[in-house]
């Protein structure tokens, strides 16, 4: 894995950012936009995994950052759920549920293998460097 400067930098975070923009494509369609309480929940579950890999990175310490990557990582298995709803009202297709779901479950797969990497590394963060 190569040096991380930025939260910008982080791969999990480049994909939740291009699922939020999906999400919030599929969630603008009419009927979706009218389910407001599922189409609040669905867009706050997709920002929610990027807002919590950039504001866990920004806390300099690794005990910190993996715990906001679970934050993360449990958003995405929400997203998910919440899309499986979204299907069985009809708001959005098959095709839809499945590239949105795909797109959550990478994600979420990704987080995993950052926290066994951080779990595993010797590093402990700016935060505790003397």
């Amino acid at each position: 894995m190569g040096a991380i400067r930025r939260f910008e930098d982080i791969e999990a975070w480049q994909k939740s950012r291009e699922l939020a923009r999906a999400v919030y494509h599929v969630t603008a369609a009419k009927a979706f936009s009218r389910d407001f309480g599922l189409c609040n929940q669905v867009r706050r579950a997709a920002t929610s995994v990027m807002a919590n890999i950039a504001e866990g990175f920004e806390r300099d310490g690794n005990r910190e950052f993996l715990q906001f990557l679970s934050v993360a990582k449990g958003s995405c298995g929400e997203l998910r759920s919440f899309l499986y709803v979204a299907l069985d009202q009809g708001y959005v297709t098959e095709a839809d549920h499945r590239g949105l779901t795909k797109a959550a479950d990478e994600i979420s797969r990704m987080l995993a293998g950052l926290m066994a990497y951080l779990r595993r590394s010797s590093l402990t963060g700016r935060k505790y460097k003397k």
